[in-house]
């Protein structure tokens, strides 16, 4: 039975497996649609599926994006839009359980990289359990600010940012610890300091106080 508490360091290495599974052969997912797209385009088989990669436009204004089946409001909050879709679920969860609406329902702006709750279905058995348990409070919040950086990156933006560093762009969290971003075959690709990687699954969902990229992987900070 897993225990209601955990220690900093197996709840590290709980997270940190289940984000280097990724990396291991898995069951092909439905391929990802991003949004319209412009320019080149191409399918890329990831360890948790496929992706579209290329440069992510929304050609039509009037047409709000769809994530886990409901309209993302570029005038609304982070919260409030994450609220709607049946996907995000987990995260919003988390967020409630973290005492973080506020933070994320504030002026901002912040870039958020938001895993699904498949992405949070891959951890550990009790990994998730525990996390949201009164007492591990700290460590949760440690885990879902290690996905949100200060300012407004688009897709544009961090891809200038990458090619800028040579190939690797280094983006400080507001947890404090970094995460690299890289370009796989044109899919954009997180790596967290323990070397798990997570693949950009939806592009530049505005919000009124920042911008979402929905993601596959829950990238692991150190919480020692």
């Amino acid at each position: 039975m897993f225990r209601a508490t955990i220690s900093a360091a197996a709840l590290t290495l709980s997270l940190a497996g289940a984000a280097h599974a990724q990396t291991a052969p898995a069951q092909p997912a439905p391929t990802t649609t991003t949004g319209a797209q412009t320019g080149t385009t191409a399918t890329v088989t990831t360890p948790v599926g496929t992706v579209q990669t290329g440069v992510q436009v929304n050609t039509n204004a009037t047409a709000p994006v769809m994530v886990g089946g409901a309209p993302m409001l570029p005038t609304a909050t982070i919260v409030a839009n994450a609220s709607k879709a049946s996907n995000l679920s987990t995260l919003v969860k988390g967020v409630q359980a973290a005492d973080l609406t506020a933070t994320l329902s504030g002026p901002g702006p912040f870039t958020v990289f938001a895993p699904t709750n498949e992405a949070f279905g891959r951890l550990a058995p009790g990994t998730l359990d525990t996390l949201l348990k009164p007492e591990q409070k700290a460590s949760l919040t440690k885990v879902l600010t290690y996905h949100v950086v200060a300012g407004k990156l688009d897709a544009a933006a961090l891809k200038s940012q990458i090619e800028a560093g040579g190939g690797t762009a280094t983006l400080t969290t507001v947890e404090g610890q970094p995460i690299k971003a890289t370009l796989e075959n044109g899919a954009l690709v997180l790596t967290d300091v323990g070397g798990g990687k997570s693949y950009v699954t939806q592009y530049d969902v505005q919000q009124s106080n920042g911008i979402v990229h929905v993601v596959n992987g829950v990238l692991a900070p150190k919480l020692g």
